[in-house]
């Protein structure tokens, strides 16, 4: 049944909503890499050791992973504008918080827990919404999206880093906890009510009753697909590999070439995120336009990405050359870049519109919880046996991640393909 108050949505809203999503995301990136800008100057100004640190970090990830599912069921049952709103207002104040910790319990406790479960109910539901108002223009939408993570990485890094090493490193984490209580308030007046939208977009929902869907049935839709398994796989080895790039890179390029903290968190983080940029925009671009007649491409462009990011990750830790290891940090972003632009695209394709803030939320929870022992693995590899040996590892974990999107794609991918019908975007 037609609903003849479709045109209450703008046809402006969805690119808005990209608007405010972006900086959204660029805040909790920005917010998650304070962390590894400044980590030189807490282990400095606490005495903490490197497993120490690299536990805080992990800690983090935990929490993220752990209640990401919850994030994922939270976007599906009520409303995501909600639910974003919540998120960013908790993160934001968790990294508020962290400036006034004074000993590892309390920087556990603001950073890893409060920060690390406030931006966990950030991404499905966010993922979900530029799902549901971007169809045509999905996989462009969704690197758009992607690339405020690349800009909150780099200059969350080198803004921590430079106010870090001027005025101190709690002060990193005040500005970045004030700007995000701000911007919440702006997400809270600016986006619709997305569960009354959900009926004019689709078109076909008369009873308000059926938006309450039981999350037994939420979770057999969702876990019944088995390309979400080899996808859930091949995520989980990039957000080792990430966020162990992440964390030790900066450290990584501040200790083998004796270059400034702020220069080695802006190299760290600008070269490679810089060309992701390049790679997920050109990735999503070119997918989006055979994805009409080539339902693969998706999946064939994730594991594309990351075989050629794999050599190019093995060069970072390999290389004792300034320029070459410079060179990799490019390759590995461009490639970075491609198997981002159909991150969540390519699980979409499998998954029923009404089910993906779920989708989304077990696989970054299934990712992050594989991931969560990155930082804090690479730590002791650090103290035992080099960095170098802990990064040129990560080539591996990405190369089998490439493997698992490839086997998926070539098993059930087409079995589980979900046919989603035209809409107005």
């Amino acid at each position: 049944m037609k609903n003849n108050n479709a045109t209450t949505i703008p046809k402006t809203y969805k690119w808005e909503l990209l608007v405010l999503l972006w900086v959204a995301y660029f805040l909790n990136q920005g917010d998650r890499q304070i962390f590894s800008a400044v980590l030189p100057l807490i282990k400095n100004d606490m005495g903490f050791s490197d497993v120490q640190l690299g536990l805080v970090a992990t800690i983090f990830t935990i929490c993220y992973g752990l209640f990401v599912p919850f994030s994922g069921f939270a976007g599906d049952l009520f409303k995501r504008r909600s639910v974003v709103f919540g998120s960013l207002l908790i993160f934001s104040c968790g990294t508020l918080l962290t400036g006034w910790a004074n000993g590892l319990i309390m920087l556990i406790v603001f950073r890893s827990i409060t920060t690390g479960i406030g931006e966990a109910f950030y991404y499905p539901s966010a993922n979900a919404l530029i799902g549901q108002y971007h169809h045509k223009t999905r996989a462009t939408a969704m690197a758009i999206h992607q690339t405020s993570v690349y800009t909150g990485i780099v200059c969350g890094g080198v803004l921590a880093a430079w106010i870090g090493s001027h005025f101190g490193w709690r002060f990193s984490f005040y500005c970045f906890g004030i700007l995000g209580v701000c911007w919440s308030l702006v997400v809270l007046l600016r986006l619709r009510n997305d569960r009354q939208d959900t009926e004019i977009l689709s078109q076909t929902i008369t009873d308000s009753k059926k938006e309450t869907i039981p999350i037994r049935e939420i979770i057999r839709q969702t876990l019944g697909k088995p390309t979400i398994y080899f996808l859930s796989l091949a995520f989980g080895g990039h957000v080792f590999v990430n966020i162990g790039f992440l964390t030790w890179m900066p450290t990584f390029l501040y200790e083998k070439f004796e270059i400034s903290l702020t220069r080695a968190n802006f190299d760290a983080m600008f070269y490679h995120h810089a060309f992701a940029y390049l790679g997920v925009l050109a990735a999503a671009a070119f997918s989006d336009y055979v994805a009409r007649y080539r339902k693969t491409i998706r999946m064939e462009v994730e594991s594309f990405g990351m075989l050629l990011a794999t050599p190019f990750i093995f060069l970072m830790g390999y290389s004792d050359n300034f320029w070459i290891v410079y060179i990799a940090l490019c390759g590995f972003g461009i490639f970075r870049g491609v198997y981002d632009s159909n991150l969540f695209v390519a699980l979409f394709d499998v998954i029923e519109p009404k089910y993906r803030s779920t989708a989304t939320g077990i696989m970054l929870a299934f990712a992050f919880l594989m991931g969560a022992i990155s930082p804090v693995a690479l730590g002791w590899i650090k103290q035992n046996i080099g960095l170098e040996q802990g990064i040129m590892g990560l080539a591996v974990v990405y190369l089998l991640s490439s493997i698992s999107v490839f086997i998926g794609l070539k098993t059930c991918f087409l079995k589980d393909y979900y046919t989603e019908s035209q809409d107005i975007n």
